[in-house]
């Protein structure tokens, strides 16, 4: 089973994602993708390191900002993972999608990230066991004034779009509130 959380900052997406990997596994490996760029990165970090340690549930927890695609399909082959003793747990997505763009940056090529999202889509089409992916929800504000925040913007949607479209199941967490959605899809007919 592959899903994918989404919603705002401080949603509760990834308490939620956690929760849920309880219920589905007896233990889990999170990837997590963020570097500690300030002093105000290394405590939301902290936050997330304290209560996966404070936790019934255990946690093996793997660092990767770049190569999530490649880790995935790694960890996919492991006998546990696949048998639904483990968990995958990513968090988060956005975050792994901002260290591409300001490699991309860095180097001048923004399109790069595009094949990283290839990537990383066509390891969660091939994934067998279960696995949640957490990643922010972030074309509902102001559009940004700068260049590389439209392009994240457009990258983060499209990047949103494409898992949604190969996991079974989509969370929107609002106020600590998780809402499945494919469940609720409104299809429309393909010919009247």
């Amino acid at each position: 089973m592959i899903a994918l959380v989404t919603g705002g900052t401080r949603s509760g997406k990834s308490a939620f994602a956690e929760k849920y990997a309880a219920y589905l596994g007896s233990s889990g490996i999170y990837i997590a993708t963020s570097h500690a760029y300030d002093k105000e990165m290394e405590q939301r970090i902290q936050l997330h390191r304290n209560r996966r340690r404070d936790s019934e549930f255990s946690w093996t927890t793997v660092e990767e900002p770049y190569e999530l695609a490649a880790t995935l399909l790694r960890l996919g082959a492991e006998a546990a993972v696949q048998a639904g003793n483990k968990v995958i747990l990513v968090d988060c997505l956005t975050i792994w999608l901002t260290n591409w763009l300001l490699l991309a940056e860095k180097e001048a090529e923004v399109s790069k990230v595009s094949s990283q999202i290839d990537a990383l889509v066509n390891a969660v089409a091939d994934f067998s066991g279960h696995l949640l992916l957490v990643g922010n929800e972030v074309g509902s504000g102001i559009v940004p004034a700068y260049p590389l925040g439209r392009e994240f913007r457009d990258l983060a949607g499209w990047l949103n779009q494409r898992l949604a479209q190969v996991c079974g199941q989509v969370f929107l967490v609002t106020a600590g509130i998780p809402l499945e959605l494919k469940s609720l899809e409104f299809k429309l007919p393909i010919s009247r």
